[in-house]
């Protein structure tokens, strides 16, 4: 029972430190990138527009970045397809941060404040769903960020988190990249088919890993 609580606290604790930026940041950054001002930023930087469009991506781990509205502004520079390659590989990229940071850095630091009982409990959960938590996290603001850092965390299994993270990032970067090349704006229809995408490319992949 203690490992339980003190995983829920370090889900917790994590969630806090993510959850931050957007109480200092979050409203100032909405309003520079919400409507045309993705892509009005990323205009000023001509042929260095992906480049830019990726940090921000990456930076996502770090301060609010509404992610959604890059990869919009990626469908309408470079269209749908090579926009929803560039959105792609920006949210896969800041996925793999996360992961290897909390892997290589964080752990001992978490044992110590929270115990290997925690940690262990954690690589136990991550071990039986973290596929499935990853695919379906990447749709979700700040929890994509949380699940990146708690699978590196708990060590999960590399191959298992990159092929659910390709599952959950591939099917966002191309559906909002081609949202912002149609100029559509369909909520309920994207936050089904957000879902819907990753949970059936993770069914089809996972039987190919030896472990899930």
């Amino acid at each position: 029972m203690s490992g339980n609580v003190k995983l829920i606290g370090l889900v917790l604790a994590l969630a806090v430190f993510v959850i931050i930026p957007f109480l200092f940041f979050g409203d100032q950054l909405e309003q520079m990138f919400t409507g045309s001002g993705a892509i009005s930023i990323l205009q000023n930087y001509g042929n260095f527009a992906w480049i830019v469009a990726i940090g921000l991506l990456i930076a996502d781990l770090a301060f609010p970045i509404p992610t959604t509205s890059v990869m919009a502004a990626l469908g309408m520079i470079y269209g749908p397809a090579l926009g929803g390659v560039i959105a792609s590989v920006g949210s896969i990229i800041s996925g793999l941060f996360g992961y290897f940071l909390c892997r290589h850095m964080g752990r001992p630091f978490v044992i110590l404040m929270n115990g290997e009982q925690a940690v262990t409990k954690g690589e136990q959960i991550f071990g039986n769903i973290g596929g499935w938590l990853v695919a379906l996290s990447r749709w979700v603001p700040v929890l994509s960020e949380i699940i990146a850092c708690m699978a590196g965390l708990s060590r999960m299994s590399f191959p298992v988190f990159f092929m659910a993270l390709l599952c959950g990032s591939i099917p966002l970067g191309f559906l909002y990249s081609t949202i912002g090349y149609l100029g559509g704006d369909r909520p309920v229809l994207t936050l089904v088919l957000s879902a819907i995408l990753p949970f059936g490319l993770w069914l089809v992949a996972r039987p190919f890993l030896r472990t899930s």
